[in-house]
C-alpha cells in the first residue's frame, strides 16, 4: 500500500469515527439514545437500513460470488421488495401504535414474558454471532495486505465501531451510516467503471455480456424445483422472502433503525426505499464479479486466491508440484486469451455467436477450475485445517494488484465502511434488546439515565463478544453465504412467532412458546443432517430452512393450542358428570 492510500483509508475511517462521536455526545433518556427521539427522516432511515445489511461481506463476498458462480446468487434477493411491502403496511403501524422501543416488547403484549424472552434470546445468539462475522470480514483484507495478526486486526476494528456507537447510539448509528453510504456507492462506481477501462478496447459493454455469457455468469433464472440447488428463482421468492420478512420485521438491528423514524409514514417511505433499490443493488455488486471474471479472461488469473494458503504451500515440500501447476494454469490463461480475443473479434466484425468457440471457451474453464482443485489439494496436504475456499480474496486479489493509487484505500474504506455500518447496527440492537428486554424486565424502577447508562455498557459487552467470535471465526464456503445460513436457522422460528402475533388470536401464549421451542429444535436437527454434515453434497438449500421453521411455528402452534382447549373443555365435561 502506498502513503497515499493509508492517507485516504486514516482519514475516512478517523472522520467517520470523530464525527458520529461528537456529532451525538450526550443522550438525555432511552427515547433519544434508542430511536433517536424519533426524529429520524425517510431518506436516512432508508441509506440507514440499506447501511445495515450491506456489510463488508457484501462487497467482499459477493464479487467473488459472482465470478466463481456467476449472476445467479441474484434470486437469493427476489423476496425483498415484497417483503418490504408486507412489514411496512403490517409491521410498522402495530410497533409505532404500541411505542416500542424493541420489537420483542410485543410480544409480551400478545403473549406473556417467556415468548418475549425466547425470541429475544434467539436473537441475541444469531445476531451476536453475525456480528462478530462482520467484524472477522474486514480483517482478513488487512491480515492477507499488511500480514498483520487476525486477532489484532478484529479488536482493532472492533474497537472503533465500539467508540461512537457507546458514545451516541440509535443516532450515532444512523448519522455516520449516511457518511458510510456515500463512500461505499462512490467506490463501487468508480471501481465498475475502471475495470470496464481495463478491458481491451475493442471490447465495448455489450461484449463483456456475451463473454461472461459465453463462459456461463448471466444466468440469472433458474426456475428448476430442485431443492439441493441454492439459488433459484423459487427458493428466492419463498425461502429467500421469508429471510428477508423476518430479517427486517424481527429482527432489532432492521427494526431500531425505522423504529427511529419521525412518523409510521416516513418509516414506511425509508422501508419502501429499500424494497426499490436493494435488489438493482445487489445486481450492480454481482456485475462488478463478473467483470472481474471477464478481466481475468485476457490477464493471468493466480492459482489460489488466498495468499496465506499459498505462502505456506510455497515454504513447504510440495513447493515443487504447486509450481508445476501453476505452469499448467499459464498455458491455460494464454489459451483462454487467444480464444476469447477471436471470440470477440467474431461478434465485433461478424456479429457471429460461434459456438465452436464457446465450448473452447467452457473447455478451458473447466481445464482451470481442475487446476485451482488439484491446487486445493496441495493445499490441504500441506495444512489439513486450511480453508481452500477462495471466493472471499478474489475481489481482494483485484484491488490490491490492479487499482492505482488512492483508489486502494478508497475501497479498503468501502468495505471498512461497510464492516462498521453493519457492526454498529449489530452491537447497537443487541444492547437495546439486552437492556429493554432482559435488564430492564428483572431491574425495574430506576431512572431513564440509569437505562441508558446500562445500554451503554451493554453495547460495550457485546462489542467484546462479537470481537471474540471473530477472532475464533473461520471461512464457510464464503462469509455472505455464512451470514445467511445462520440467520435462516433462527429467523423462521422467530418469524413464525410474529405472525402468529399478528394474524391468529386463537393462539395463545402456551401453545406458542412450545410450538416455537419444538421447531427451534427440529429446524436445528434439519440443518445438521441435512445441510451441515456434507455441505459439498446437502439435501436442502439453507434458504428452505426459513420457510419451514416458519410452517412448522404456524402449524405446531396452532395444533397443541387445539389440543389445549380440547383438555379444556374435557376436563369441564368430567367436571360437570361429576358435579
Amino acid at each position: 500500500m502506498e502513503n497515499l492510500d493509508w492517507i485516504v483509508l486514516s482519514c475516512t475511517l478517523l472522520f467517520i469515527v470523530i464525527y458520529g462521536a461528537l456529532k451525538t455526545k450526550g443522550s438525555a433518556n432511552v427515547k433519544d439514545y434508542l430511536l433517536d427521539n424519533n426524529e429520524t427522516p425517510w431518506f436516512t432511515v432508508g441509506l440507514s437500513v440499506m447501511a445495515t445489511q450491506a456489510s463488508a461481506i457484501t462487497f467482499l463476498s459477493t464479487p467473488g460470488q459472482a465470478y466463481h458462480d456467476g449472476m445467479g446468487f441474484v434470486q437469493f434477493y427476489f423476496g425483498l421488495p415484497l417483503a418490504m411491502i408486507v412489514i411496512a403496511y403490517t409491521f410498522i403501524p402495530i410497533y409505532h401504535k404500541l411505542k416500542v422501543y424493541t420489537a420483542y416488547e410485543y410480544l409480551e403484549q400478545r403473549f406473556d414474558i417467556r415468548t418475549r424472552t425466547l425470541a429475544a434470546v434467539l436473537f441475541l445468539i444469531q445476531r451476536g454471532l453475525g456480528t462478530g462475522i462482520t467484524i472477522y470480514a474486514p480483517s482478513i483484507i488487512l491480515s492477507a495486505l499488511l500480514g498483520w495478526n487476525l486477532t489484532f486486526l478484529n479488536i482493532i476494528i472492533g474497537v472503533l465501531v465500539i467508540i461512537y456507537t457507546v458514545t451516541g447510539g440509535t443516532k450515532a448509528v444512523n448519522i455516520t451510516q449516511k457518511q458510510q453510504m456515500f463512500v461505499i456507492i462512490s467506490g463501487m462506481f468508480i471501481t465498475f467503471f475502471l475495470i470496464l477501462d481495463y478491458l481491451p478496447e475493442e471490447l465495448d459493454f455489450g461484449n463483456v455480456l456475451h463473454v461472461a455469457g459465453a463462459n456461463g455468469k448471466m444466468n440469472i433464472l433458474d426456475f428448476s424445483y430442485n431443492p439441493k440447488t441454492r439459488y433459484t428463482f423459487w427458493s428466492g421468492i419463498t425461502g429467500g422472502f421469508f429471510l428477508m420478512l423476518s430479517y427486517f420485521g424481527t429482527d432489532q438491528s432492521q427494526v431500531g433503525r425505522y423504529l427511529s423514524g419521525k412518523s409510521v409514514k416516513e418509516s414506511q417511505m425509508g422501508l419502501i426505499m429499500n424494497g426499490v433499490l436493494k435488489v438493482p443493488m445487489q445486481f450492480f455488486i454481482l456485475l462488478t464479479g463478473v467483470l472481474v471474471f471477464v478481466f481475468f479472461q485476457f490477464n493471468d488469473a493466480p492459482l489460489h486466491f488466498n495468499p496465506n494458503n499459498v505462502n505456506k504451500v510455497k515454504e513447504s515440500t510440495y513447493k515443487i508440484d504447486y509450481e508445476k501447476i501453476e505452469n499448467k494454469l499459464q498455458i491455460v490463461n494464454e489459451e483462454k486469451k487467444v480464444v476469447n480475443k477471436i471470440y470477440i473479434e467474431q461478434l465485433q466484425h461478424n456479429n457471429f455467436d460461434n459456438p465452436t468457440l464457446r465450448k473452447q471457451m467452457v473447455a478451458l474453464s473447466l481445464k482451470e477450475k481442475e487446476l485451482r482443485e488439484d491446487a486445493k489439494d496441495i493445499i490441504k496436504k500441506v495444512d489439513n485445517g486450511s480453508e481452500t475456499n477462495d471466493k472471499d480474496y478474489v475481489f481482494l486479489y483485484f484491488i490490491l494488484h490492479y487499482l492505482p493509487k488512492g483508489l486502494l484505500g478508497l475501497l479498503l474504506a468501502v468495505i471498512f465502511s461497510a464492516a462498521m455500518s453493519s457492526s454498529a447496527s449489530g452491537l447497537n440492537s443487541l444492547a437495546a434488546t439486552t437492556a429493554i428486554d432482559i435488564y430492564k424486565r428483572n431491574v425495574s424502577d430506576k431512572s431513564d439515565k440509569h437505562y441508558v447508562f446500562a445500554t451503554q455498557y451493554f453495547t460495550l459487552f457485546w462489542g467484546i463478544v462479537a470481537i471474540g467470535f471473530a477472532c475464533i471465526s473461520s471461512l464457510f464456503e464464503n462469509l455472505i453465504q455464512l451470514v445467511n445460513i445462520i440467520g435462516s436457522i433462527f429467523y423462521g422460528t422467530v418469524l413464525g412467532i410474529f405472525l402468529v402475533g399478528f394474524y391468529i388470536k386463537y393462539i395463545k401464549a402456551k401453545a406458542i412458546f412450545i410450538g416455537a421451542c419444538l421447531s427451534q429444535t427440529i429446524i436445528f436437527i434439519i440443518y445438521y443432517f441435512y445441510i451441515h454434515i456434507q455441505p459439498e453434497d446437502e439435501k436442502l438449500s439453507y434458504l428452505w430452512l426459513n420457510f419451514i421453521g416458519v410452517v412448522l411455528t404456524l402449524f405446531l402452534s396452532f395444533f397443541i393450542q387445539l389440543f389445549i382447549q380440547n383438555s379444556i373443555k374435557s376436563n369441564l365435561n368430567s367436571k360437570e358428570e361429576l358435579a
